[in-house]
């Protein structure tokens, strides 16, 4: 079910890690480190990937290199979106790749990418097309951003949200499929790229497109699609049985589950982009979930999460 673990989501935006808490991202090396060697004892067969970077910055990578995080992974992740977010070209990708290659031996995850319709339709089928020649057989691992549209009565997790103007909006665009379901033209191109391409699925608690969202992949041939466990929605009423429901719902796929969001009441600041005030607090909350739906057949050493993982 779980084949691979990813350790936050794109750790150097500010949307998803806070800077003014943590500015040389020391806070969140202690906290990888910590959890992946979480992870590695409750099942080292669980691939260990840093969770995708967005930009994409051989600048940071090298500081987690500095950190002894890549030591601890099987993986690096990057994201990109440059029809929409970043500031470069949807030609510039395999220098892009080249840039990361060039600072690490680990392989390279494009666990994000992807197009958004906010302008136009056509605009994604174009670009997925396009995206799939640049990144297929020049990346481990590639999946789309995203099955479903963002329905418009939610939030996206960023944290400036409408201040942020039109990019703010673009999140609400980003699926093969409308907010009711129906498929965009996009849809149709995706499915030539299957099983090499697979996909990526944020469910929020209790989602009720999760049901529709298995029968999608399985119609589209997705064999590998990447999802995430919140940490924060762990405090919720029921979290367990969700998540129960929501991994076995998604057993008949190779799973990279991302482990992210600090609980208001656990970060150091009351948001989902703060530093834990307890980075073990993570760390075991990661292994929890790999104990629960990907288990080992060591039993976890005693005092898994100590000392030896923080920065020094």
């Amino acid at each position: 079910m779980i084949e691979a673990a990813m350790i936050w989501n794109e750790p150097n935006n500010k949307s998803h890690w806070d800077p003014e808490i943590d500015p040389e991202w020391v806070q969140f090396g202690t906290m990888a480190n910590l959890a992946a060697d979480a992870i590695a004892a409750a099942n080292p067969q669980v691939t260990r990937v840093l969770g995708g970077i967005s930009p994409i910055d051989p600048g940071f990578m090298t500081r987690m290199k500095n950190y002894g995080v890549l030591d601890r992974m099987n993986a690096v992740a990057v994201h990109g979106f440059p029809l929409d977010w970043n500031l470069w070209q949807i030609h510039e990708w395999p220098s892009k790749l080249d840039e990361i290659r060039a600072v690490t031996d680990l392989p390279i995850w494009v666990s994000e990418v992807g197009i958004s319709t906010f302008g136009a339709e056509e605009v994604q089928v174009w670009g997925l097309e396009r995206t799939a020649e640049l990144l297929k057989g020049n990346a481990a691992r590639i999946q789309w951003y995203s099955l479903y549209d963002l329905p418009r009565e939610w939030e996206a997790t960023t944290r400036h949200r409408e201040a942020e103007g039109s990019s703010y909006y673009r999140h609400f665009y980003m699926g093969l499929l409308r907010e009711d379901g129906s498929p965009k033209p996009a849809l149709e191109e995706f499915a030539k790229h299957t099983p090499e391409m697979g996909l990526v699925q944020w469910f929020h608690y209790q989602d009720h497109r999760l049901d529709d969202a298995v029968a999608w992949m399985k119609r589209l041939g997705v064999t590998h699609m990447r999802t995430g466990l919140s940490w924060a929605d762990s405090f919720r009423p029921d979290a367990l049985d969700w998540f129960d429901r929501q991994m076995q719902a998604l057993e008949d796929f190779d799973v990279t589950v991302t482990f992210c969001f600090t609980p208001e009441h656990r970060g150091i600041a009351p948001h989902h982009t703060s530093a834990p005030q307890v980075p073990e607090e993570f760390a075991e909350f990661c292994a929890q979930m790999i104990e629960r739906y990907a288990p080992g057949s060591s039993v976890r050493a005693e005092g898994r999460v100590g000392a030896s993982a923080l920065l020094v």
